[in-house]
């Protein structure tokens, strides 16, 4: 299975308009507010209805001196469907070397001419069409139909219409819903403090203006319980993105991140906080994508990372990790993480880094469905109990079972280097155990050339030759 799907023929597009029926979905567009500056790049039609298309800016010029390439701004844009639509794309730049991830059968692609094309979807779905790779993609973002959306005279309700809003930093507290309707553009970030609070809509939640760690907060933070965040765009985040700290109970669904405007920019970030789910959600982030950090130990709480899933997302992180674990964990445990059906469309360090430390117990850790595009990275995944800058006590933590199952990554040839290593007897590593891992279609062995296994590993499993 690869993370890329190509241009199909004509005939091909047919033979699945015919498979999935009439195209009659219900859709439904934004227009974007005046003020917002759109893409030069692309215009799209939504079976024949006009979808604005936004800008997100990647590595500020500021900041970009030794900074890597990510292939300068981009394009993204947003609609609803209740069903099957066809989405008609025309670009300034040639459209024929495009390549559309992830994969997938229910996605037909056609090239109509150079700069056009035409992409058939069986209904939502989020996907990045690159005529380039990192070069001014395409992000598309298709969500199911909005319910239950409130009025602006909502009682309990912070509500953001159509248009561009300098809303600076907004406070919201127990029983209260923040609501971002399409095409409104908010300026500032959230601050969600208490029980039964939602943050939720079509529209976009803007940290472009604020200079690199100098927004209000982060985009939003959250310290509560039963909180939810559902289907806004976060464009260019100043630090990090979405943090909850102290909490659980805590869901995260069909969000958009557009970043990697500054370093920093983690996408979400549980801090000591049990029960978080995030779902269907699609991030662009130089920093980690997602990463689980245990900031602070409170006898008075429960301050470990707990039960945290990841599931169904897009990921795509342009400079650091996908996945980071361990890292400022004065928590005493990280447990019971699921990370699962994951479409990794571009990395560079490893995507997944388990490194515990602080004498914190990393265990219960199951990654699996997991497809990746390389691109010849050095390292695909690390685990190796570590001290570094971050840790206010200098002692390593350690790893126990861990699963890595159904793994595949396709793309160019690199070394992709598999590396674990205790760091002494009593911060080491046990129980970890590798499933059904494939490298450019080769099966991965306890010999593959391309694992490493140093000290203090007990109980490796991998399939035999």
């Amino acid at each position: 299975m690869t993370t890329s799907f190509r241009l199909a023929p004509p005939l091909a597009a047919a033979i699945f308009l015919l498979a999935v029926g009439p195209l009659q979905a219900d859709v439904m567009t934004y227009p974007a507010p005046r003020g917002e500056v759109l893409s030069a790049e692309y215009e799209i039609l939504a079976d024949g209805r006009k979808v604005d298309v936004y800008t997100a800016r990647t590595l500020d010029t500021y900041l970009s001196g030794s900074q890597s390439d990510h292939g300068g701004p981009y394009s993204f844009a947003s609609f609803d469907t209740s069903g099957p639509v066809t989405v008609r794309i025309t670009s300034k730049r040639s459209l024929q070397k495009a390549i559309v991830r992830p994969v997938s059968p229910k996605v037909m692609v056609n090239l109509v001419d150079d700069h056009t094309m035409t992409i058939v979807l069986d209904g939502p779905r989020k996907l990045s069409i690159e005529p380039d790779s990192k070069r001014g993609p395409l992000l598309l973002f298709v969500n199911p139909p909005e319910r239950n959306a409130p009025k602006p005279d909502t009682p309990g309700v912070v509500y953001f219409g159509p248009g561009v809003h300098e809303a600076g930093k907004i406070d919201v507290g127990a029983g209260q819903t923040v609501y971002l309707a399409g095409g409104a553009v908010v300026k500032g970030a959230i601050s969600a403090i208490g029980s039964n609070i939602r943050i939720r809509g079509r529209g976009i939640l803007d940290g472009s203006d604020y200079p690199w760690r100098h927004g209000p907060c982060h985009s939003i933070y959250i310290e509560g319980s039963n909180v939810a965040v559902e289907d806004i765009i976060i464009r260019g985040a100043p630090q990090w993105t979405i943090v909850p700290t102290n909490s659980d109970h805590v869901t995260i669904r069909n969000v958009k991140i557009c970043n990697s405007r500054v370093p920093n920019d983690d996408g979400i970030d549980p801090c000591n906080s049990q029960d978080v789910l995030i779902t269907d959600c699609f991030i662009r982030s130089d920093d980690d994508c997602v990463a689980m950090k245990g900031m602070a130990f409170s006898p008075s709480r429960n301050a470990n990372v707990e039960r945290i899933t990841v599931e169904n997302c897009i990921l795509w992180c342009d400079r650091a990790r996908v996945f980071l674990l361990g890292h400022e964990s004065r928590a005493q445990h990280m447990r019971q993480i699921t990370l699962r059906n994951l479409d990794v469309l571009h990395f560079t360090l490893p995507f997944a880094l388990l490194e515990p430390g602080e004498d914190m117990r990393l265990e219960d850790v199951a990654i699996e469905n997991v497809r990746l595009h390389g691109e010849r990275q050095a390292e695909l995944i690390r685990l190796r109990p570590t001290i570094n800058e971050y840790m206010h006590k200098q002692t390593p933590g350690l790893i126990r079972n861990v699963v890595f199952k159904n793994i595949q990554l396709t793309g160019q040839p690199g070394r992709y280097l598999i590396d674990l290593a205790g760091a002494d007897a009593a911060h080491d590593i046990c129980g970890v155990s590798f499933q059904n891992i494939s490298i450019l279609g080769v099966p991965v062995t306890r010999d593959s050339r391309n694992v490493t296994v140093g000290p203090h590993v007990e109980k490796l499993s991998f399939p035999s030759n």
